[in-house]
């Protein structure tokens, strides 16, 4: 997963609407109007928020029959599950080229 496609999943999930629509999208297909039920926004609304998800790969659209429905992409959640674990990695935060400093005079 590249950094991009890391930043642009987090700040996806960062809205807790869009947190909760994967979460209901995790456990079974959903329809836009079935996410609009579950939560208090309307269906305009929540089509704007499945809009960011499926930019951002969090959520695939499937056609059936004559509905579209949206589950999560299972695998994208276990690869930013994993990046966000391995921040603490030194190879990942580049702690091995970077030094940090304090400034020579106070803020």
């Amino acid at each position: 997963m590249s950094a991009a496609d890391l930043t642009e999943a987090l700040r996806a999930l960062a809205h807790p609407d869009r947190r909760e629509f994967v979460r209901a999208c995790a456990g079974a297909e959903r329809s836009a109007g079935d996410l609009a039920e579950l939560s208090s926004l309307s269906l305009a609304s929540v089509s704007e928020h499945l809009k960011v998800l499926r930019k951002a790969g969090l959520l695939v659209l499937d056609r059936r029959g004559r509905h579209w429905m949206y589950r999560a992409d299972s695998a994208l959640l276990t690869a930013i599950a994993e990046a966000v674990a391995s921040l603490g990695d030194d190879d990942v935060r580049g702690a091995s080229t970077m030094t940090m400093t304090t400034p020579s005079t106070p803020l």
